[in-house]
């Protein structure tokens, strides 16, 4: 007796599969951020990480020309500014990893 076989999925559910993928493969992760914050946070490692291109640039503009004028004393309120801005990111990261992941969700139902 022949086994009868399923009928092929819908499009449908092969696109919602496709777009699950892709969102799979492009979701940013809060743990990654950290981590990245950790390490690289006066640099604009999370930054750059979600996506954050201008303020990861400014952030390590910021570090690297304080770090030239510390000799000059005047780079330390530079290099306190960021320390400041990297301790209030750490409260950020996970609203800038939802947005980000939302943003995702959004350009892959349309």
């Amino acid at each position: 007796m022949p086994v009868p076989s399923s009928p092929p999925p819908p499009a449908a559910a092969l696109s919602d599969a496709a777009a699950l993928m892709r969102y799979d493969a492009n979701k940013k992760s809060a743990l990654v951020a950290y981590l990245l914050w950790f390490f690289a946070g006066f640099l604009g490692g999370h930054r750059f990480y979600l996506g954050r291109i201008f303020t990861a640039v400014l952030q390590l503009l910021i570090t690297l020309l304080s770090a030239l004028f510390t000799v000059l004393v005047i780079g330390v309120f530079g290099l306190m500014l960021v320390g400041l801005w990297v301790l209030i990111d750490a409260v950020l990261i996970p609203g800038m990893v939802r947005e980000h992941n939302n943003r995702l969700i959004r350009a892959l139902g349309h």
